[in-house]
């Protein structure tokens, strides 16, 4: 199903500095696959989402929004397919990038990467889910920005792509030098 629904599309890969309370991926860059999902006219968009990730082993998914707060992950990287809607959300914390994602996009977060819904439709609807290696944590406002700094780089790069399995650019991006 999933080779059905998705589109091979050329990500857009974000880079973005520590700021002193969002440390962001010290190597790897953020991606955004701009369309990359086909999504029904009628049902249930965000099962998509679930099928695909799950298919390519990325699972403990969720149905929400974004937090309208700064935060980022730690020990675990994360996907967010946006099902419904769009939103204007700003990845990589203050010092980062606002960006429109919109129903079909996915956004790919490496561990430590910013991210906060600045605005967004009322049908906002959006699938999250992990790879199968890390934990989850939710840190913000700065709290232990010094342990994230020797946690992030630990996350170790997923097996497979999100989306596109094992021949995604994610990757060829994500690099294990």
């Amino acid at each position: 199903m999933a080779q059905r629904v998705t589109r091979q599309v050329e990500p857009l890969a974000f880079r973005f500095a520590d700021d002193g309370f969002v440390p962001n991926h010290p190597r790897w860059p953020m991606l955004v696959y701009p369309g990359a999902v086909m999504l029904p006219d009628d049902g249930d968009p965000a099962s998509v989402f679930e099928d695909i990730f799950a298919a390519n082993g990325w699972g403990e998914s969720w149905r929400n929004g974004i937090y309208p707060f700064v935060h980022y992950h730690s020990r675990i990287h994360e996907v967010l397919g946006i099902a419904r809607g769009s939103a204007e959300v700003r990845f990589g914390g203050e010092q980062g990038k606002a960006l429109l994602v919109k129903a079909g996009d996915v956004a790919i977060l490496p561990a430590g990467t910013g991210h906060q819904r600045l605005s967004s439709s009322a049908d906002l609807l959006v699938v999250g889910a992990y790879p199968p290696s890390g934990t989850y944590d939710l840190c913000r406002d700065g709290a232990d920005h010094a342990g994230a700094l020797r946690s992030i780089p630990k996350v170790r790069r997923p097996d497979t792509d999100p989306v596109y399995g094992g021949e995604g650019p994610l990757l060829g991006a994500w690099r294990q030098d």
